[in-house]
């Protein structure tokens, strides 16, 4: 263990200097890292560097630029984004490359299987490799980055935020954002929101570089999980570059906190922190982290009580816990209060928690079922609407009674657990997710053991169907523009063509994501069928 931390390791530790689980011990005995296996690594890691070029020059000609950008009146932009050959290749680089940088981590993940001594290094610098043509790209996935500038604009001309939308700004569509934002007031921090000021002062609100600059805000947050996953997991008797891997190398975590610039890439890496810091009993310290966290987004609030379970110690009593659990609110939202008056923002981020956006997206279990119920009830000739409604709202009190009950309940050494998964509960019991939302969670999960079976599945085809999802759903292309097929959908197919590729055809990721192989299966239930067929005669 690491020293100070050995109070918080998991049930589900192996002792032994390896300190790997069960569940990533490999099931025949591997021979330690060798450098042929150390240069394997480095194969899937230039494979992944291709698929991110792939997507950087794919981004030129379908990503969010804002109209207000210099960009769009160069010649090779004009060309990728107005003629009809540009937009169809640059369609195919972006989703071909996400998916190849999809396998590359799958593949990254097979060729360190036994996770030696060598395996964070190696998994550190796929990171950074990944990242870096990323980094440089156009807006993918998402143009939320866009509106944090217009919320910068907000501050600095003296709005609050909290209040009013970006359309109260002048020229406020040049900036590149959703319309969706021009009335919605901000759900982040008063942290963040003191940045988005600072990059709107340094750039004056020019597009592109305000991007990049957000993206380096990011990559402080990403550069945070890079440090603190592996030591998080050591305490808990994780392998350190498994959870690496697992966490911030997979290219969701990539797209969504690189190439898309999400400010939750800040939240992860400091909440991250926070933890890590509490669980080496270092509590204000963590504390302080976690209310930085909460001041970008304030999603991470639900982290308090748990460094509260993990101050009051192993054999605390009921009324040391309630003292502790008050004295960590009282301690971050002091500071949050406090954070709040300059600017004049108050406790306005309060809303974010208290009012969350209405509606619910169609993927999450409780859109899915939601939709299901109101279906089914509208058949019987009763009130769909009400039941998925009622439905709706029954799962986000369950996530509610989940996290009581995790607070309350549970073996002090699983602190740590604890807290991942009544946040994955939150996130995936919520009536909307978005794709990066996983990302909140994934950390914390991670770094306390996901076991190589149906779990690290989930997480394939979790991570698989987010990659898919975005690169049919967010590209930018004019209406003007004429298509032999519409790119949405020559993204979409492109990507499960790769995804059936990835199932079936490619003998390597084939086994990672169904036992056995698949084209024998295909063979036996074709010559059942014929058998069936023949029987019936």
């Amino acid at each position: 263990m690491t020293a100070g931390g050995s109070h918080i390791s998991t049930s589900e530790s192996v002792p032994g200097p390896s300190k790997k689980t069960a569940a990533e011990l490999p099931e025949t005995s591997a021979p330690a890292l060798t450098p042929p296996t150390k240069r394997r690594a480095y194969i899937a890691t230039w494979q992944g560097f291709l698929g991110a070029l792939m997507m950087f020059v794919g981004s030129i000609g379908t990503g969010w630029i804002a109209n207000g950008s210099p960009m769009i009146r160069q010649p090779v932009v004009i060309a990728l984004r107005t003629e009809g050959w540009g937009v169809t290749l640059s369609t195919v680089l972006l989703t071909v490359g996400a998916m190849l940088l999809m396998r590359s981590w799958l593949r990254l993940g097979q060729r360190l299987d036994d996770w030696g001594e060598h395996s964070l290094r190696s998994v550190v610098i796929a990171i950074s490799a990944w990242s870096l043509p990323l980094l440089l790209a156009v807006p993918i996935f998402s143009r939320d980055v866009y509106a944090y500038t217009g919320q910068g604009r907000l501050v600095m001309e003296g709005q609050n935020p909290y209040a009013v939308g970006i359309s109260t700004l002048n020229n406020w569509f040049a900036l590149g954002a959703d319309p969706a934002w021009a009335e919605n007031r901000t759900p982040y921090g008063p942290y963040f929101l003191w940045l988005a000021r600072g990059v709107v002062e340094l750039t004056g609100a020019q597009p592109d570089v305000s991007v990049l600059l957000f993206r380096l805000i990011a990559g402080v947050g990403v550069l945070l999980c890079v440090i603190y996953v592996p030591k998080l997991a050591e305490l808990h008797g994780i392998n350190g570059a498994r959870a690496l891997w697992i966490a911030v190398a997979n290219p969701l975590f990539l797209i969504s906190f690189v190439a898309s610039a999400h400010n939750d890439a800040l939240m992860v890496g400091l909440a991250v922190a926070g933890v890590y810091f509490a669980a080496t009993k270092r509590y204000l310290a963590g504390i302080l982290l976690v209310t930085a966290s909460i001041g970008i987004k304030p999603i991470t609030v639900l982290l308090l009580p748990f460094i509260g379970v993990m101050w009051a110690g192993p054999a605390a009593s009921w009324t040391r816990k309630f003292l502790i659990w008050g004295a960590t609110a009282g301690i971050s939202f002091a500071v949050l209060a406090v954070s709040g008056i300059p600017y004049n923002l108050g406790l306005g981020w309060v809303w974010a928690i208290m009012d969350p956006t209405p509606g619910y997206t169609g993927y999450s279990p409780s859109g899915f079922l939601g939709q299901q119920a109101e279906f089914l009830g509208n058949v019987l000739g009763l009130p769909g609407g009400t039941i998925a409604d009622l439905l709706r709202t029954g799962m986000k009190w369950a996530a509610i009674g989940l996290v009581l009950l995790l607070m309350f309940r549970g073996d002090y050494s699983r602190a740590v657990r604890r807290l991942a998964l009544a946040f994955t509960a939150v996130v995936m019991l919520s009536p909307i997710i978005q794709p990066w939302y996983i990302l909140w969670f994934l950390p914390f999960l991670a770094v306390t053991g996901i076991r190589n079976d149906w779990q690290i599945r989930c997480l394939y085809v979790g991570v698989t169907f987010f990659v898919v999802f975005g690169a049919q759903d967010q590209l930018s292309v004019w209406s003007f523009v004429e298509l032999p097929i519409d790119a949405s959908s020559l993204a979409f197919v492109t990507a499960l063509l790769f995804t059936f590729y990835l199932l079936v055809l490619d003998i390597h990721t084939r086994k990672l994501l169904i036992e056995g192989k698949p084209l024998d299966w295909a063979r036996r239930g074709w010559r059942w069928l014929l058998d069936q067929r023949r029987g019936a005669r």
